[in-house]
């Protein structure tokens, strides 16, 4: 039954629960207890064209929070969706996936000091937000990675068996990874693939690339799928910054990072693989543009949902560094 005249749901759920307490009712509401035709909404004040009859009160162990808005849990780290299976966060640059020995801190940390009541949302809209009782007790594991300075959607489990289901996506390919980046040239065609295999070089830290398979020598092999966003000829030099599309069909370790910097396109910012970041001062000073990181971001995440067996997809917006380089590129790009 619809109400023709929307009707804010804070005020509907007391209608409907009337001996509940006004605050209790918005925590409800706030934790995602409260849902419309199936669908949990967040938001106290929300308008909503329902009668409170259609209005459900979900148990404590509600298994699924989708939020309007990401929740932004660390400086560096945002939860975007979380359920009894994966958690799915937006990392930001300088921030590992998991602790190392240099440091304790990544995403995995932050994320098991969230669950465990430790933090709490940052911004005013989000800091009354309270998790269901029943996340406290999870402790989320790994499933994949992202580079340190490389932002955007990484996928966490939140039990043994969905982190076995997940990463058998990934070593199977299945799961779907689409990144955005900046790189200094401009490719052959404008969309491709490219295959290579890969070697990594633990002392070096870094890949070897190889346009064929090495013999007597461990290598994996390696496809990227990409295409151009963009091109932007900057005027002081002419140089070519194209802004790419990457797709991974493998996932291995600075994959796109050593493919590109291969084929001639380092990623700006790259201190890894961009050669003029190791050259001379005197030719240091032809980078085309300055990123204090390698301009690459985990723009797309699409997986199998481990225990409903729905396809979903997950992203997570430029960040504000990568919009300010495309905004100096603009600036730079030379116009007849």
């Amino acid at each position: 039954m619809m109400n023709e005249n929307p009707r804010p749901l804070l005020e509907l759920v007391l209608e409907k629960f009337p001996d509940t307490p006004r605050k209790r009712a918005k925590e409800w509401i706030v934790a995602g207890r409260i849902s419309v035709a199936g669908v949990a909404i967040r938001k106290p004040h929300q308008p909503v064209t329902a009668a409170p009859a259609a209005l459900e009160l979900q148990g404590r162990k509600m298994g699924t929070l989708a939020f309007d808005e990401e929740w932004r849990i660390h400086p560096r780290l945002s939860l975007v969706y979380l359920d009894a299976s994966l958690a799915i966060v937006n990392k930001g640059a300088g921030l590992l996936s998991v602790p190392a020995p240099i440091t304790d801190l990544s995403a995995l940390s932050i994320l098991a000091d969230f669950l465990s009541g430790k933090l709490r949302g940052l911004s005013f809209r989000t800091a009354e937000r309270r998790l269901p009782a029943a996340f406290r007790q999870m402790e989320p594991l790994p499933v994949h990675r992202l580079d340190q300075f490389t932002t955007g959607v990484l996928c966490l489990a939140m039990n043994p068996a969905a982190r076995a289901a997940l990463i058998d996506q990934f070593s199977a390919h299945t799961a779907s990874r689409q990144y955005v980046a900046f790189v200094d040239g401009r490719p052959k065609t404008p969309r491709g693939t490219w295959r290579h295999w890969l070697r990594f070089d633990v002392e070096a830290l870094r890949q070897h690339v190889f346009t064929s398979q090495p013999s007597g020598a461990e290598s994996l092999e390696s496809i990227t799928h990409y295409e151009v966003l963009g091109e932007y000829v900057l005027g002081k030099t002419g140089r070519v910054i194209s802004k790419m599309r990457f797709k991974l069909e493998t996932g291995r370790t600075h994959q796109i990072r050593a493919q590109a910097a291969h084929e001639g396109l380092p990623l700006i910012g790259d201190r890894t693989y961009h050669s003029l970041y190791h050259a001379s001062k005197r030719e240091r000073a032809l980078v085309p543009i300055e990123c204090e990181r390698q301009a690459l971001h985990a723009e797309t995440l699409e997986l199998t949902h481990p225990v409903s067996g729905e396809r979903r997809q997950w992203s997570a917006p430029i960040p504000a560094d990568l919009q300010q380089l495309e905004r100096e590129l603009v600036a730079q790009t030379y116009r007849k």
